[in-house]
């Protein structure tokens, strides 16, 4: 004789008792041990402003402004990048030769 066990349906069952837990508390599994953090990029909020107005530099005045700084300069790093600036707006102005 085989013995069969009756047939029990999901409603007479324990697992479908069981409630998952809300987790609020504790790390997010999965971040490597940080803690919860709120997502989006921290720049997210760059050139955002409560200014009534805002003072947006010239590409002429920053152009004086680079030469300025590189007649002052002893630094040859510093040179170097203030011509390369000076070379990339000119170039831009059609004015480089």
């Amino acid at each position: 004789m085989i013995w069969a066990s009756p047939k029990k349906d999901m409603s007479t069952s324990n697992l479908s008792k069981i409630k998952p837990k809300l987790r609020t508390e504790g790390v997010v599994s999965g971040n490597f041990g940080r803690a919860k953090v709120k997502a989006g990029s921290p720049m997210r909020d760059i050139g955002v402003t409560n200014a009534k107005t805002i003072k947006i530099t010239t590409k002429e005045d920053y152009l004086k402004r680079l030469y300025a700084a590189h007649a002052a300069s002893d630094d040859p790093k510093l040179k170097n990048f203030l011509f390369s600036e000076i070379k990339k707006i000119l170039i831009q102005k059609g004015e480089w030769k």
